[in-house]
């Protein structure tokens, strides 16, 4: 018996998408779908870590049956729908609205240190071939560059009113430190009256950076940056701040660290991170991080030494406690930096080595 895609799909909700049958979910959009498609709608409000917006209506989609163009990300797909995600008419449609998003702007190419998304609008105007000049008169957003956090640059004149920001404080992050005032031209993303970040309930996570698609939030410590000649190349790696594991991609330019960005498919963290995962990279570089073991002198001055000098002074430190002491006297703290092979190895030290249980770890506060 020969199997038939087509009456298997019968059985199942369906969808046909620029002329692919495809099956769906309940509760899916037609953005979602057509995602799993790799088809590729144009967004700006989108991020797929939040509830969908459709601020933007860049995603809009022609639906057979349906007079005008629906919103993509806040139109749930239904069994039957045929839908055309990118006809000459959207797409006509798609480069009018690019043009009036970014009329708004003072500058449409911003350096990629700004943030992960900073690009988004840059890239869509140069594939749309949009112009930010066609459309003249007021604009929205009024920049607070005054502001002395150390952390986060608020360039509102390059704001496009998405709202991504704010959305990803509250839903994500579950800080609500910003907002959005007024209405209109006189929209603006501020704080609880209108403070500085640091007086308000900002944690400095850095995700309204992250999701910013303008570069009208940057990362004041990664444009530090610009002026370096060499390519931004990144490169995956773990926070070593805890024992969580977030999964970040280390900004470089030749062998200077320059920035840091959170993974979105990171397991651990799906594109999240703390102040210090996020900003705190500079101990790396620093001038005073320590590159070989200090022995502490008599007069209390400390001495460079090679490792075997130091591991040898420390074994005989460990010997003269447990001598005096006794074994109990010995507590071992392991690090949350540390991979699982270091932390087994530290555990096995103190209580096959020394013969006591007093052992954790910093993770535990």
């Amino acid at each position: 018996m020969i199997n038939d895609p087509s009456s298997a799909i019968a059985s199942q909700l369906a969808i046909t998408i620029d002329g692919q049958l495809t099956t769906f979910t309940e509760g899916e959009t037609i953005y979602q779908v057509a995602t799993r498609l790799k088809k590729n709608i144009p967004t700006l409000c989108y991020d797929d870590r939040l509830d969908a917006f459709g601020a933007c209506r860049l995603c809009v989609v022609e639906v057979d049956g349906i007079r005008n163009p629906v919103a993509s990300c806040t139109t749930k797909a239904n069994d039957g729908m045929v839908v055309k995600t990118a006809p000459p008419k959207i797409e006509k449609m798609r480069k009018t609205l690019l043009e009036l998003v970014a009329s708004e702007n003072r500058q449409i190419d911003v350096n990629p240190l700004r943030g992960l998304a900073s690009q988004e609008l840059s890239t869509l105007v140069n594939k749309y071939g949009a112009r930010n000049d066609r459309f003249k008169g007021a604009k929205s957003g009024t920049s607070n560059l005054k502001d002395e956090n150390p952390f986060i640059l608020r360039d509102y004149e390059q704001c496009i009113s998405c709202y991504r920001c704010v959305r990803v404080c509250a839903e994500q992050e579950g800080d609500y430190a910003i907002t959005v005032a007024n209405r209109g031209f006189h929209t603006q993303i501020t704080t609880e009256f209108d403070s500085d970040l640091r007086d308000s309930d900002c944690t400095f996570c850095g995700q309204c950076i992250q999701t910013c698609p303008t570069g009208a939030l940057a990362d004041k410590k990664a444009i530090r940056a610009e002026t370096l000649s060499e390519p931004v190349k990144k490169t995956r790696t773990v926070c070593p701040y805890c024992a969580v594991g977030c999964s970040i991609d280390l900004m470089t330019k030749g062998d200077k660290i320059v920035g840091a960005q959170p993974a979105m498919d990171g397991p651990a963290n799906k594109g999240a991170l703390c102040i210090k995962g996020q900003f705190t990279y500079d101990f790396i570089q620093h001038e005073d991080r320590l590159k070989k073991p200090l022995i502490k002198q008599a007069d209390g001055t400390f001495k460079e030494v090679e490792w075997d000098e130091a591991l040898k002074k420390a074994a005989e430190g460990f010997a003269k406690a447990k001598a005096k002491y006794g074994r109990h006297s010995i507590f071992g703290i392991a690090s949350g930096r540390a991979p699982h092979e270091a932390a087994y190895s530290m555990q096995k030290f103190i209580r096959a080595g020394f013969g006591t249980h007093h052992i954790d770890n910093c993770s535990r506060a």
